[in-house]
């Protein structure tokens, strides 16, 4: 089963697994990086992780047009049903679902949630995708925490870290999740996009390659990786 990865900038995430058509946090409309528009955007599938605007971003819009599935937590599936959408799955911190695409689990990040409109948008999560063939995990806005030692233990052959600081872990502690985790690959995002968030990932890169056994990818927006 085929997994590829387009990073569309800051956390934003399109996936072809297998045919099915997977976003993650479609911040495209105000996204300074994004390499596609929110009107030409394709999916079967949109994950939130939290309901941060650089995150829930365009979903709404993406959604209905689409008519794509919004997988996320009970509460920002509750407030999406407010903003007229009506496909969606929602699950908890915890709680995993088999979907076509695979088995989507909800993990914890530490972090914040509150959706644009000042509305609770429930816990922040994390993202662990099960196929066929690959273990993927999207860390999504988070800090360090000692517990990603065991989504590690699990087998990853992906994890996608934020490196971006002042919000999220910033290089050192993404270096020390990496050490927690072992992927087989680790791609940085969530830098760059603003000044605040400025980042060199390349010289984290080496960083990962001298401490650690993963193979880090840094992608530029609108970049492909395929495991």
């Amino acid at each position: 089963m085929a997994f590829e990865l387009t990073w569309h900038g800051h956390a934003s995430f399109g996936m072809d697994i297998a045919g099915i058509r997977v976003l993650l946090d479609p911040f495209l409309s105000g996204s300074p990086t994004a390499m596609v528009q929110a009107d030409e955007v394709a999916a079967d599938y949109i994950i939130v992780s939290h309901g941060h605007g650089d995150h829930i971003g365009d979903t709404v819009a993406i959604a209905k047009r689409t008519g794509a599935m919004v997988i996320s937590n009970h509460e920002i599936v509750g407030w999406l049903g407010s903003q007229g959408v009506t496909n969606t799955h929602p699950q908890h911190i915890g709680g995993g679902f088999a979907y076509p695409f695979g088995y989507l689990k909800l993990t914890i990040a530490v972090h914040g949630s509150a959706l644009p409109d000042g509305s609770d948008g429930g816990n922040p999560a994390g993202v662990l995708i099960t196929t066929q063939n690959h273990k993927v995990y999207f860390a999504c806005d988070t800090g360090l925490f000692y517990s990603m030692k065991l989504y590690g233990d699990e087998g990853l052959d992906l994890a996608i870290l934020p490196i971006g600081d002042n919000f999220t872990m910033g290089p050192d502690d993404a270096l020390r999740a990496v050490k927690l985790l072992r992927p087989r690959v680790v791609i940085p995002v969530h830098f760059g996009t603003w000044e605040l968030i400025a980042q060199d990932p390349y010289a984290w890169a080496e960083r990962v390659k001298a401490e650690t056994d993963a193979q880090p990818v840094v992608l530029a927006p609108g970049g492909t990786y395929t495991l």
